[in-house]
């Protein structure tokens, strides 16, 4: 599932072709996604201008002076900017007419993203209103992060992973900063200093803006906008390398499963 970097391409691949343009028309060809696609989209978008393109954790937002639509990407959902007239794919679910000479096609095989309109506050909806702090902000650092994890029982992965308390980290992300902060992904997160949160906050923004600059990861499905693959796939250190040597002491990489995700880690840098 496309993370935090991947939509963030996706957002900055569409910007520029959306930004102050006016949706001319919508073509629903498949409503059956995760969430139906109602003909309010058909009905309401039709004249509106784009004014802002944003993202909120893993969900883009085109915002128009009365509402938003708000796009989820799923497992294998992707955007792409094309021509107008364009024949569709078999995939291709929805799309909207971008002034007179280009569409924005939501492709999704497996439909597991959705597409849906809000007039009220975004931040307000269902599917946002419960999302935690974006991991690119300044209100997110190593202080705070510890204080989250104070009670908690949890593994600081699954710390990491939780939508409520921090947006857009997912499974390829929370092994690589936890490695880079040499902190074992099954430790549990109220026994870890506040240094070392920390160190771990640094290392997850750092590692988020280094996978935006290089287009997101590619390991399955995710492609940008452009459709051109993301590239920090070649830059992780343990993510699926089980058994590789470790970049850093040569041990070999370990997996092992915590809360039904797999996680990789070294047993000697990580503890």
């Amino acid at each position: 599932m496309p993370e935090l970097p991947e939509v963030e391409t996706v957002r900055r691949g569409i910007e520029p072709y959306l930004c102050g343009e006016t949706i001319n028309g919508v073509v629903v060809r498949e409503r059956r996604l995760r969430w139906r696609v109602t003909e309010e989209l058909e009905q309401v978008l039709p004249g509106q201008k784009i004014l802002a393109v944003k993202r909120r954790g893993k969900y883009l937002l085109l915002e128009t002076l009365t509402g938003a639509v708000i796009i989820h990407l799923g497992m294998t959902g992707h955007l792409r900017i094309v021509d107008s007239p364009s024949p569709p794919g078999t995939h291709d679910h929805v799309e909207l007419l971008i002034g007179s000479c280009r569409l924005l096609r939501f492709n999704d095989p497996r439909r597991f993203g959705l597409i849906v309109w809000t007039d009220v506050d975004p931040n307000n909806h269902p599917l946002l209103a419960h999302l935690g702090v974006e991991p690119l902000e300044e209100e997110f650092d190593g202080d705070w992060l510890y204080s989250c994890s104070r009670g908690k029982r949890c593994s600081v992965k699954s710390l990491l992973m939780n939508h409520r308390i921090l947006v857009g980290v997912g499974n390829i992300y929370a092994n690589e900063a936890l490695f880079r902060s040499g902190i074992h992904p099954g430790r549990r997160s109220d026994r870890i200093s506040q240094n070392r949160y920390r160190r771990l906050a640094g290392c997850v923004k750092s590692l988020l803006a280094e996978a935006i600059e290089s287009g997101g990861t590619t390991l399955s499905d995710f492609v940008g906008s452009d459709g051109k693959p993301g590239y920090f796939s070649q830059a992780l250190s343990v993510y699926g390398r089980e058994s590789k040597p470790c970049p850093r002491c040569l041990s070999p990489i370990r997996r092992r499963v915590l809360s039904q995700r797999a996680s990789f880690f070294c047993p000697r840098c990580q503890h």
